[in-house]
């Protein structure tokens, strides 16, 4: 790709994520440190930024898309991300939470190969031995990048596992589709290989995007790493929580269509919404997505609360 990959413009709007806070979003919404989870199911959720998720469920806790690094790739600049951009891994930073115990995992999952989901996953695979789920396109940048191959566990959608006081169901998704020719940024598959070591942004492939439901605890949440799903994937699904991207500009009725085939679920969580060229800690939406985002869930489905959270904060269903 010899030009930068730009998203602004994507959401369609520029009003700034203060709008939203000013907006009354509902009791369960949380900001600041994690902790702060109202009481409820035996399910906890923690955002870490963009499309990082964390779901404990007693002594069990599944990660999705950890990208704690979040080193700066000019994505919401003019140019946009400049594929050149190299990789980085920040190992003090991961290894302070995880020392600390405020981060462990049993399983991680990868909802699709590019660098703001799956370039610290490797690392977090090696010092926590989770279990790693992904594409054959992730599972092979991942053990390219190191990752410890009898830990990866290779998924095309379909599968339904149940695990030691949690399930994950692995669904068929479609990453975002932007620009007036909805395209994929950095698309393409790669075979299970740990050659060709990535080394910029633009050799993480897309590789096949998928979703995840995560149920135990008494609650479920389903996880999208884009703005784009596959509905009849969807069919007969009932969340409680939903972990949604603003965007879908390109989808037809994203928004609308997504929660009536869901049931109209109790909670919608905005993801990936924040500009992640910036540190964890500092969680700032650039394109105004998360009123837009908002609007468009409280007119399709008004009974289901809106949940905005800060960086490392929780939130109990």
């Amino acid at each position: 790709m010899d030009k930068g990959l730009s998203r602004r413009g994507l959401f369609g709007a520029s009003a700034a994520a203060a709008a939203i806070l000013a907006g009354a979003p509902p009791a369960a919404a949380r900001s600041g440190l994690a902790g702060s989870g109202l009481a409820g199911s035996g399910m906890t959720l923690r955002w870490w930024g963009n499309n990082g998720w964390e779901i404990r469920i007693g002594a069990k806790t599944v990660l999705i898309d950890p990208w704690l690094t979040r080193f700066k790739t000019g994505t919401y600049t003019e140019a946009g991300a400049d594929p050149r951009t190299p990789l980085s891994v920040n190992h003090a930073l991961i290894d302070g939470y995880l020392d600390r115990g405020f981060l462990r995992a049993d399983h991680i999952l990868v909802t699709h190969g590019h660098y703001d989901h799956l370039t610290d996953v490797p690392y977090l695979a090696q010092r926590t031995g989770a279990t790693v789920i992904g594409t054959e396109t992730h599972l092979s940048l991942m053990a390219a990048l190191g990752a410890p191959e009898d830990q990866l566990a290779v998924a095309t959608g379909g599968e339904d596992l149940t695990f030691d006081g949690y399930s994950i169901r692995v669904l068929r998704s479609l990453h975002s589709a932007t620009g007036t020719r909805a395209q994929v940024a950095f698309p393409g598959t790669r075979p299970l290989s740990r050659r060709d070591r990535p080394r910029v942004i633009s050799d993480l492939l897309e590789g096949g995007t998928l979703a995840y439901a995560v149920s135990g605890g008494g609650a479920s949440v389903l996880d999208f790493g884009g703005s784009n799903y596959v509905e009849s994937e969807l069919a007969g699904l009932r969340p409680d929580v939903v972990l949604l991207p603003p965007g879908g500009a390109k989808v037809r009725e994203y928004v609308p269509r997504l929660l009536r085939t869901l049931g109209f679920p109790r909670w919608v969580a905005a993801t990936h919404w924040d500009d992640f060229d910036l540190p964890l800690g500092q969680a700032h939406d650039p394109n105004g997505g998360l009123e837009v985002l908002r609007k468009a869930v409280a007119a399709a489905s008004p009974g289901s609360g809106f949940v905005v959270l800060d960086h490392l904060g929780s939130f109990a269903p």
